[in-house]
C-alpha cells in the first residue's frame, strides 16, 4: 500500500453469503430488499450494491436520490427504493434514473406528477409509507383518504407498494409491533376500499427478520394479495443485534443460527508508524491525560478521530497488534493515536494494527466500540471517515 496506512477491508463474499443466508431465513414467499443506504452503512456502496445483486437482490434501499443515482450507475437493472423520498426539484432525476421513491405527503405527489407530465410518462411506480407509530415519516390514517384520491385515472402515479417501519421489533414485548401491524392492516383495508390495489407490502428490518416476524408479515400481505418485501440492514454486514436478556420470551432459533452463520464484512486497519521508549513521568498526548509511571514502549498508529476513531477511546480502549491487545494511551489526535506495546515483543514500524476486526485469535467488534462510546454499531460504521479507503478483499 503506497498511501497513508489507514484503510478498511470489505469482504464482499461475506456480504453475499449473509444475504443468501437471510433470504433462506426469510422463507420462499418473502423477497429481501438490501439496505445499502449511507454508503452501505459506511462499508462502500460501490462494493456492496453489486455484491447484493450478485447474491440475488432484486431491490436496493438507499437514503436519497443522490445515492439512488450512484446505485443506478453501479446496478443498471436493479429496482432502487429511495427510502428518504425525493426533495423539491428532484422529481426529474427520480424518473430519469428509474428510481422508486417513498411518498407520504401531498407535495411529493405534486413533485412527481409534474415531472412525469413534463417527461410525458404515463406510469410512475411509487411506494406509500404509513406512519404506524414512529412519528418520523409516513401518512397517518386521517390523511390517507386524501392521498389515495391522487391515484385517479388521469394521474401518472401508480401505487406499487405500501410500507411502514417496525421501530421496536428488537424489544421483548411484541405488543408494540403487533399494534403497528394492526394499524397497517387498517390502512390496507382502507386502501382496498378505494379500488387501489398495491402489489407489494414492504415491512420489516433486521430485527424483525431475526425475531421471526417474517411469517406474520407475510400472512398480512397474503390477506391482501400482496408480495412481502423485508428490508435487512445490519445483518447484511454480519452483525446480529445484541438484545437485552429479556428479548422475546425465549431466544428464537433463528437468532442462535444467525450468530453462527453471519460473518462480519468490514475490517478496519492501520500500521505502526514508529516506536519509542519513554521514562517514568513522561506525558503522552494532548493535555497530558496519560503519565507514565514506569519505563514504557509506545507505538504511533496512523489513525485518529478524523478517520472515525472516537476521541473518547483514549485511555479506555485497546487495538490489536501482533495478535495482542495494546491499550490506547493519551488522547486520540486528529490523525494519530498511541498504543502501549511495552508487553508485546518486537513491535516495529510497519506492523499491522487492527482497529476493528480480527488478528490471529483476538477480535474487536463494532459492538466493542459502541459499548466504549455509549452508542450503537450503526454509528461506528457510518462515521469511519471518507478519507479512509474501502478495499475489496
Amino acid at each position: 500500500m503506497h498511501t497513508r496506512p489507514c484503510w478498511v477491508e470489505i469482504n464482499t463474499r461475506s456480504f453475499e453469503n449473509n444475504f443468501r443466508f437471510l433470504a433462506d431465513l426469510a422463507g420462499p414467499h418473502v423477497d429481501l430488499l438490501a439496505i445499502v443506504k449511507a454508503n452501505a452503512y459506511g462499508h462502500s456502496l460501490r462494493l456492496c450494491a453489486p455484491a447484493a445483486v450478485r447474491a440475488g437482490a432484486e431491490w436496493l434501499g438507499v437514503t436519497s436520490v443522490e445515492e439512488g443515482i450512484e446505485a443506478r450507475r453501479l446496478c443498471a437493472d436493479t429496482r432502487i427504493l429511495v427510502i428518504g423520498g425525493a426533495f423539491p426539484g428532484q422529481g426529474k432525476d427520480v424518473l430519469h434514473h428509474k428510481l422508486t421513491p417513498i411518498v407520504w405527503d401531498a407535495w411529493q405527489f405534486d413533485e412527481l406528477e409534474d415531472a412525469a407530465r413534463a417527461a410525458d410518462m404515463r406510469s410512475v411506480s411509487i411506494h406509500l409509507e404509513i406512519d404506524t407509530g414512529m412519528s418520523r415519516q409516513g401518512a397517518d390514517l386521517q390523511s390517507l383518504p386524501s392521498l389515495l384520491a391522487r391515484f385517479h385515472r388521469d394521474s401518472p402515479l401508480r401505487l406499487e407498494g405500501v410500507m411502514t417501519h417496525l421501530f421496536a421489533a428488537d424489544e421483548a414485548d411484541e405488543a408494540v409491533t403487533d399494534n403497528q401491524l394492526e394499524l397497517l392492516e387498517d390502512a390496507l383495508s382502507l386502501i382496498n376500499t378505494t379500488g387501489v390495489h398495491p402489489g407489494v407490502l414492504n415491512v420489516g428490518n433486521t430485527a424483525a427478520l431475526l425475531a421471526g416476524q417474517a411469517p406474520k408479515i407475510s400472512a398480512l400481505a397474503s390477506r391482501f394479495g400482496m408480495k412481502t418485501l423485508i428490508r435487512p440492514g445490519l445483518a447484511l454486514y454480519g452483525l446480529v443485534p445484541e438484545y437485552d436478556p429479556g428479548f422475546l420470551s425465549s431466544e428464537p432459533i433463528s437468532l442462535g443460527r444467525s450468530r453462527r452463520e453471519l460473518r462480519p464484512v468490514l475490517s478496519w486497519k492501520s500500521r505502526v508508524v514508529s516506536v519509542r521508549s519513554i521514562a517514568p513521568g513522561a506525558v503522552v498526548g494532548y493535555n497530558g491525560t496519560f503519565v507514565a509511571t514506569e519505563p514504557m514502549r509506545l507505538a504511533l498508529v496512523a489513525a485518529g478521530y478524523a478517520d472515525g476513531l472516537d476521541r473518547q477511546l483514549g485511555n479506555r480502549f485497546e487495538l490489536l497488534v501482533r495478535g495482542q491487545r495494546a491499550p490506547l494511551v493519551g488522547r486520540i489526535s486528529m490523525d494519530q493515536s498511541v498504543i502501549d506495546v511495552t508487553d508485546i515483543s518486537d513491535v516495529a514500524a510497519g506492523d499491522e494494527v487492527v482497529i476493528l476486526g480480527s488478528q490471529i485469535s483476538e477480535s474487536i467488534t463494532a459492538f466493542d466500540h459502541a459499548k466504549a462510546t455509549d452508542t450503537i454499531p450503526w454509528e461506528i460504521f457510518t462515521r469511519i471517515g471518507e478519507r479512509v479507503p474501502r478495499i475489496a478483499i
